[in-house]
């Protein structure tokens, strides 16, 4: 039975999302980076480099986790330098989790670690293929069930 290219990236989907999946780059990425930074930190890092400062509880859900593992990883992060916490200037109660120079200086380093890895990952792809694939990932992205 022929299966449907739906079927087949579903599947594809179900391994790159997994936590274990995600686990596993992340310790690759990470490695040699200090005791903050780790696969548990990573996404706390990665999510507040995507979206400039949130608080705890705003993150959680970009990050796949609930406010306090994301307080957590942050007070790790908070006492290496990496993350600081601010007033929220819309509210005041209410404090905002952001990075610090450094804190930006370290994800640098992890996207590029993380550029390199899906690069080699990529070279035995005959020439254009590797282009080709990251034009139609993206328009997958913007235009599929993602959008």
């Amino acid at each position: 039975m022929k299966t449907a290219v739906g079927d087949e990236i579903a599947d594809a989907l179900g391994v790159l999302l997994r936590r274990s999946t995600r686990t596993k780059l992340y310790r690759t990425l990470t490695d040699g980076m200090g005791d903050a930074v780790d696969e548990l930190t990573y996404p706390v890092l990665s999510g507040l480099a995507r979206t400039g400062p949130r608080s705890a509880a705003h993150l959680a859900p970009d990050v796949g986790l609930d406010r306090s593992g994301v307080t957590r990883r942050a007070s790790r992060l908070e006492e290496a330098g990496l993350v600081r916490r601010e007033p929220d200037p819309a509210d005041r109660r209410a404090t905002l989790l952001a990075l610090t120079e450094e804190g930006e200086r370290t994800v640098e380093i992890l996207r590029r670690r993380l550029s390199a890895h899906i690069e080699t990952s990529l070279a035995s792809w005959p020439a254009g293929e590797a282009k080709t694939f990251a034009r139609h990932l993206r328009r997958f992205l913007t235009e599929g069930p993602f959008a």
